[in-house]
């Protein structure tokens, strides 16, 4: 028997109620800090919890953690799902101003668990990613390739380990 709610049998406003509340709990862990989608900020809390990152702040433009080493870390999200499989991150914007050092991008699974992650150098975001003029930013796909590539590290089971 499955502990999942019967959604189907709720009315469509109790359902956005559902939805709200369920940020609203999830901000009051510290695990979301907008109230835009989640994926992004459920990245950020997973990898800086993961590796010890200080977050930056909501405004700052560029990179969302610096490590104790001052690494400057724009972290990206992603859950691909079947109605929409694209590993495409959000647009980076001002690549050509080196905005970061280190790229830390996650694939989730539909139900929110770690797919896949890494960690990706600053050089090989800007040598595969692909201008946008529509979006005025680079764009990057974390697509299966990137983990073969030199220089990137697989961290998906450090991500685990704190989901």
């Amino acid at each position: 028997m499955s502990d999942t709610p019967k959604l189907a049998t709720h009315a469509t406003g109790a359902l956005f109620k559902l939805s709200v509340d369920i940020l609203e709990e999830l901000r009051a862990r510290d695990i979301v800090r907008s109230a835009n989608n989640p994926t992004g900020d459920y990245g950020e809390y997973l990898f800086c919890r993961a590796f010890g990152w200080s977050q930056e702040a909501n405004s700052k433009a560029g990179y969302d953690a610096i490590d104790a080493q001052g690494t400057r870390i724009q972290i990206k999200a992603r859950r691909p799902h079947r109605r929409n499989p694209s590993r495409q991150l959000s647009g980076i914007r001002n690549i050509e101003a080196r905005p970061f050092d280190l790229l830390a991008g996650v694939i989730f699974s539909e139900d929110f668990t770690v797919a896949k992650a890494a960690l990706v150098p600053f050089e090989l975001v800007r040598s595969h990613a692909r201008r946008s003029d529509h979006t005025n930013s680079a764009l990057f796909y974390l697509r299966d390739e990137v983990w073969t590539w030199d220089g990137v590290r697989d961290v998906t089971q450090p991500l685990r380990d704190v989901e």
